[in-house]
């Protein structure tokens, strides 16, 4: 299958369920899944210092149903999962740092919540598809490269090992009460909704907003580390497509653009999108070095073999339509609204 044939129309009229809807990732795929036709309901819990913002779904905020909510919360996911056709579940806990100083946080969003999603769809909704944001995290350091999904898993964060829980519960489910489930194992995901308040995620669209209010940008160590940056529009439509694919149930997936790049070379990139901006070298702060990955780039061959999908946008491409996109919005992001 190439790229442009896979059809989308299916996802018309069909009943949409996102948690953390109000997030980065979980608002754009919000924005796709209205324009597709779905009847779409973002549950977020709204919780500091994440990326949810009212901002994020201000293009289609009379199309979706809003409500605050949190995936710790098992009745209220009893309410909203009966009816849905799709629930993609994007709420979590994301800050690596913050796995390792709070595990116990961590550990209840990221697994008691994932157990708490799909044991909404066992009790009152096995007609739903849960789609499951995994990610790079559950790898560690790559023992070869390109990675694909037979790598061993060797997380070096809390927050990795939860993900790797989170994805074997999906899977579990999958096979024991026959639900379709999906999980797509997300690398450096960026682009336009992102949070731009803090660092601990998203750091390129924090080195962007550095960058645009002339704060000099701090690079850890040499900045020669290596990762696989991959623009937002493209995650999205990776969702979308599993979502709609009976090939992809009980699959695992990559998503990432198969190209490594120089942590340096995109701190240089943000720069030059800007138009201005500086960085310097400051040595890693003890704990992050401690679970810093130094090299990461995976292969998207499954995924494409799938269902057709392959990453529509470059890094230099999406930085600068990144900043296009700050250039007009970035006071809505320095705090939530």
């Amino acid at each position: 299958m190439s790229h442009s044939d896979f059809d989308f129309t299916a996802m018309k009229n069909k009943r949409v369920l996102i948690s953390g809807g109000l997030g980065f990732i979980g608002s754009n795929i919000a924005q796709r899944c209205v324009a597709l036709g779905a009847k779409v309901t973002i549950l977020d819990a709204c919780i500091e210092p994440y990326g949810w913002n009212h901002a994020n779904i201000e293009e289609v905020r009379n199309d979706v149903r809003v409500i605050k909510g949190d995936v710790r919360n098992r009745g209220l996911l009893f309410e909203l999962v009966p009816g849905q056709d799709f629930v993609f579940h994007m709420a979590a806990q994301v800050g690596r740092e913050i796995s390792i100083e709070q595990p116990e946080f961590d550990t209840e969003i990221n697994c008691i919540g994932t157990l708490n999603v799909l044991e909404a769809i066992r009790q009152h909704n096995t007609g739903a598809k849960i789609v499951f944001a995994g990610s790079r995290g559950q790898i560690g350091e790559p023992v070869y490269m390109p990675v694909d999904e037979n790598h061993p898993q060797n997380p070096t964060d809390v927050y990795g090992i939860n993900k790797m829980a989170g994805e074997q519960y999906v899977l579990l489910y999958n096979k024991i009460y026959g639900f379709p489930a999906v999980s797509l194992r997300l690398n450096n995901v960026y682009g336009p909704r992102c949070q731009m308040h803090a660092g601990f995620y998203g750091i390129l669209n924090w080195f962007m907003a550095n960058a645009m209010q002339d704060k000099v940008i701090t690079v850890y160590g040499d900045g020669q580390q290596t990762r696989d940056y991959v623009y937002i529009s493209d995650v999205v439509d990776a969702f979308v497509r599993v979502a709609l694919s009976d090939a992809a149930n009980g699959e695992i997936y990559f998503v990432g653009s198969g190209v490594e790049t120089v942590f340096l070379d995109m701190v240089k990139t943000v720069i030059a999108s800007v138009g201005k901006g500086e960085y310097k070298h400051i040595p890693f702060p003890k704990t992050r070095e401690a679970i810093d990955i130094k090299k990461f780039v995976v292969t998207y061959q499954k995924l494409h073999d799938a269902v057709g999908w392959q990453p529509q946008t470059d890094l230099k491409t999406g930085v600068q339509m990144t900043a296009d996109f700050y250039q007009k919005r970035l006071q809505k992001y320095q705090r939530n609204s």
